[in-house]
């Protein structure tokens, strides 16, 4: 069995992966609308490489098939290039079968990455990153303290394309409150346009430990849109894609509606049916079906 320090997060589509922890935590850990590190014992460090080992080892020894390798915590690409190689290597090694590894990325983390190292990275089997973006708004981006900016986001996105790699990216609805929603919308969907990642996933900002963060960086009362502003923010984003192949979610648990398709090719079905939603004419989760 696989020891962890708990909690462990990784990204729903990795539900059949073998989630192995080769870092503990995340780096920057300042965003004011997380709180998914902040217990003590999740203090960001590197594990070392012979428990990265034993965790492989056990794991090919299981007699359970591996295909897919998420490397979790919230930050392994925050691992210098040769560690990574050598994880990458550990894995090809061990579990021959795996034919994807995975990993969270902070647009950070590429600046010291170079495109022919990603590339080698690629090549041994790490070939999706989920990018957490947020919001495309340097106004959004600057409150909330995600430590990037619009260019930031575009040059690490840009990286991993040119890498041969995927990208996963997140943008949280109702992450401008109320008053920054439209800017939010508008620039997120600027950012996606630039960048066409492969996959774009919605979720809505959700603050189970209570608003104090986020109240401290909107001046004192972070307001988040109602059901109904939630849905106009949607329609905003959607309106301003221009994305040519990009699988499109947003079915997390968070979400009031379900929204499915590729974009752009679906995107008038997709705009139409958040218009139906604004007039009542289509079924949204209740709160007791929501959660993070």
């Amino acid at each position: 069995m696989l020891r962890y320090i708990e909690p462990v997060f990784r990204p729903p589509s990795e539900w059949k992966s073998l989630i192995l922890q080769v870092t503990n935590g995340c780096s920057w850990n300042n965003c004011s609308f997380c709180d998914m590190y902040t217990q003590p014992q999740k203090q960001f460090r590197a594990q070392k490489l012979d428990k990265i080992e034993q965790d492989i080892l056990t794991a090919a020894s299981s007699g359970y098939p591996v295909s897919r390798v998420f490397l979790a915590d919230g930050d392994a690409m925050s691992l210098p290039f040769n560690r990574l190689k050598a994880i990458c290597e550990l894995i090809n090694i061990h579990l021959p079968s795996v034919t994807r590894i995975s990993s969270y990325c902070l647009p950070r983390n590429l600046k010291n990455k170079t495109g022919d190292q990603l590339a080698e990275l690629k090549a041994m089997g790490l070939s999706l990153l989920y990018v957490g973006c947020e919001s495309g708004d340097n106004e959004v981006l600057r409150r909330i303290q995600k430590g990037e900016d619009y260019q930031s986001s575009l040059e690490a996105l840009s990286k991993i394309r040119q890498a041969g790699m995927k990208s996963s990216v997140m943008i949280l609805m109702g992450l401008g409150g109320k008053a920054l929603s439209t800017q939010h919308a508008i620039a997120s969907a600027k950012l996606m346009n630039a960048t066409q990642p492969d996959y774009l996933s919605t979720l809505v900002v959700t603050l189970p430990l209570g608003t104090e963060r986020m109240d401290a960086a909107f001046d004192g009362k972070f307001v988040l849109p109602d059901q109904r502003g939630l849905l106009q923010e949607m329609h905003t984003l959607l309106s301003h894609l221009e994305l040519d192949k990009t699988i499109f979610r947003s079915d997390h648990a968070s979400n009031y509606l379900v929204l499915k398709g590729v974009l752009g090719k679906d995107k008038p079905q997709l705009v139409n049916q958040v218009a139906q939603a604004l007039q009542g004419m289509v079924p949204l989760r209740q709160e007791w079906q929501r959660g993070l």
